[in-house]
Parts: C-alpha cells; sequence; structure tokens
C-alpha cells in the first residue's frame, strides 16, 4: 500500500499493488484520497480498504475496480445482445433516470456497496414520484396531457418494475466475478411482495368483447390481439407481418423478456393476424396505429383507458389486464404450466407464484370424480 501525490498543492491519493503469484503481474487500485476523515484516520481506512480489496481478489474477484456505473453500462450490452435493442434502449433509459444521474452513487465501486447505501438509494427511488414521458403526447386530449404532466406517487408495483433491472444488472457483475458477494443488494432490492394490485383485476369473455366493441380506431385490433394471444403487451405491439407464417399459423416473438421463440396459433387468432397483415410489407407492424407507428406503452394508455370508460369496466384495468385475464383462463382450463408458461413467455415458476391457486379450482372436480 503506499500514498501518492503529483506536486505539493494537489490532493493525495491513497493506493494499493496487488503481485499475482506466478506470473508476477502487477495490478494497482486506487483507494482514493480519504479528504472526509481526519489525516490520523486516513492510513487506517486505506489499510482497511487495501486488506478488502486482497481478500475480494483472493476470493477469485477481478483485481479492476469495477462501479455501479459499469455493470449498469456491462447489462445493457448484454441486454442488446440476448434481447435487442429495444429493450435495451428501455433498460438504459430506466438508468438513465434513477441510477446514473447520482453521480456519486453511479461511480460507487462494486467492492464498497453496503446494504446502507443500497437502501438510500432504493428510499429515494421510492420517493421519487412518476410522470409519463413526452411520447404519443401529441395524440393525447388535453385532459391527458395535463394528467401525463401531473407527478403522481410511485406505487410498489412501479417501485418493483424500476428496482428489477438495476438488481439483474448487480446480479450480473456478482455472476461474472466482478465482487465476491451480493450481501449488499440482495435483502435491499428484494421486491415488494403482493404489490401488483392489478393483477387481480381479471376479465372474462364477455368483458373482453364488451372493452373490444368500445374501442376507437387502430387500438381496436391491438386490444383483440391482447384478448386472444397470451402476450405482453409491448412483444405483441413489436410484431411485424414478417413474423406470421400464414401457412403454418405459427408466429414468430422476436422481441420479448425471455427472448426469442415461436408459437402456434388457433385459426380464430390467425385469421386476425391474416386480415392485420393484407397488403402491408414485411418489415410493417401488425398492430398499428393511423399513421403506420407501432403502439408503445405511452400511446397505447390515452385510447384504451377511453374503452375502458366508454364499456364501463373497472379504471384500474390496462392492456396487462387482458394479459392476465387469458392466462388465467388457460390455467383454469387444464393446459398444463409448462405450456402456459412457453406461450406466454415467462416461466413455470412465474406462473404457479400467480395463477397455481387456480390449480386446485381444478384439482377438486378430478378428485370428485374417483370417489367409489
Amino acid at each position: 500500500m503506499g500514498y501518492r501525490k503529483l506536486t505539493n498543492q494537489s490532493v493525495g491519493v491513497w493506493w494499493a499493488r496487488y503481485i499475482e503469484p506466478g506470473t508476477n503481474k502487477k495490478s494497482h487500485h486506487s483507494l482514493g484520497s480519504f479528504a472526509h476523515l481526519a489525516n490520523n484516520q486516513k492510513f487506517d481506512a486505506a489499510k482497511r480498504d487495501a486488506e478488502a480489496w486482497f481478500a475480494h481478489i483472493g476470493k477469485g474477484g477481478i483485481s479492476a475496480a469495477k462501479t455501479v456505473r459499469n455493470a449498469c453500462e456491462n447489462y445493457v450490452s448484454h441486454i442488446k445482445t440476448t434481447k435487442g435493442d429495444s429493450t435495451a434502449k428501455d433498460i438504459q433509459k430506466r438508468f438513465d433516470g434513477y441510477v446514473l444521474n447520482i453521480e456519486r452513487f453511479a461511480e460507487t465501486e462494486l467492492s464498497k456497496l453496503t446494504p446502507a447505501i443500497i437502501g438510500d438509494w432504493r428510499k429515494r427511488l421510492t420517493e421519487l414520484p412518476v410522470t409519463q414521458g413526452r411520447r404519443g403526447r401529441s395524440r393525447q386530449s388535453k385532459s391527458e396531457q395535463n394528467d401525463s404532466n401531473t407527478p403522481k406517487k410511485r406505487t410498489a408495483s412501479t417501485l418493483n418494475r424500476d428496482m428489477t433491472p438495476f438488481r439483474a444488472a448487480l446480479n450480473l457483475a456478482f455472476k461474472d466475478g466482478w465482487v465476491t458477494s451480493d450481501f449488499a443488494w440482495k435483502g435491499k432490492l428484494a421486491p415488494v411482495k403482493s404489490a401488483d394490485q392489478r393483477r387481480n383485476l381479471y376479465l372474462d369473455k364477455t368483458q373482453r368483447a364488451e372493452l373490444i366493441a368500445a374501442a376507437a380506431g387502430n387500438i381496436k385490433a391491438f386490444l383483440h390481439g391482447l384478448a386472444v394471444l397470451p402476450l405482453r403487451p409491448g412483444a405483441l405491439a413489436s410484431l411485424h407481418v414478417k413474423d406470421f407464417d400464414a401457412r403454418l399459423s405459427q408466429l414468430t416473438i422476436r422481441i420479448d423478456k425471455t427472448g426469442q421463440r415461436k408459437i402456434k396459433i388457433p385459426p380464430q387468432a390467425a385469421a386476425l393476424l391474416s386480415g392485420l397483415c393484407e397488403g402491408k410489407i414485411a418489415n410493417a407492424s401488425i398492430f398499428s396505429r393511423a399513421d403506420g407507428a407501432a403502439w408503445d406503452k405511452d400511446s397505447w394508455k390515452g385510447p384504451i383507458k377511453e374503452a375502458v370508460r366508454a364499456a364501463a369496466l373497472q379504471a384500474e384495468v390496462t392492456a396487462y389486464t387482458l394479459r392476465h385475464s387469458v392466462i388465467t383462463d388457460l390455467v383454469h382450463s387444464g393446459l398444463d404450466l409448462l405450456t402456459v408458461a412457453q406461450l406466454s413467455g415467462t416461466s413455470v415458476r412465474m406462473i404457479e407464484a400467480h395463477y397455481g391457486h387456480l390449480r386446485s379450482e381444478i384439482a377438486m372436480p378430478a378428485l370428485e370424480a374417483l370417489a367409489l
């Protein structure tokens, strides 16, 4: 361990050097100036950090110091490779909005993260109000534009969604050996249990039909698609004409949380897609707005809200309510959970967590049939 000061006027920096056994390769690690401490405390603080770095390397960690910013950048690159540019851009936007905008936090070395630091970040995020983005605002009514400008309290469900990519970035850094423990965030970034109350909303087939009938313009077809396919709204909106093979009744979902997959679709859904694809070029969006652009979460909110209001349904109904309703019907029909998971692009564990209780309702008649 050493101390370096370039000039009499400059601030000195403590550093540590590690020599790799066998190769004699040297690695240097800046420990910082510890300017916030009294002079008689700086050596002890530098010594503790140096020992922690040596211990980190001893456990198999990398010698180069990596920061929160590095972890976020690495995760965005990983997502771009595995799930596409669109998903990566969305995650980058989230990081820019509430992780990398805090300079001191972004430049914190991963090995120096503590539960207290992560807890403070989570507290800031919890208190950060939510406002709707500018995309799609020109297509909103004046009252909707005013509503989108009004900061809203961050719900537990929104907090969970916003923490997820950051937690995943840190977990990837841990997996890659950038840090030797996930203790700092494992507990502090745990999702709020039972946060998504909207998942409890269910629309039966009659209500779904009423919602579609009440919709105006191109959002009608988008709602119809959500009502017959168990896809995430974003995955449905990203579909292009080239993704639908009418001959095989096969649909390729290229952009989704779980990556690319192919599913066979029934005649009713195939007929819907065939009609929407007719006359369009291969790269055109299947579910498009009046100007041909694909739907996105900012542009579909207003029209769906109007359709919900016109159909006299619960105000909390969203695009995702249809996905939940369709998956609920698939599970309740007795379809095995693995197939449901494959169709909907999620894990069996998630299906069991949110829909497993429906299996008991199916099991009861089966058990009754065993009676002698």
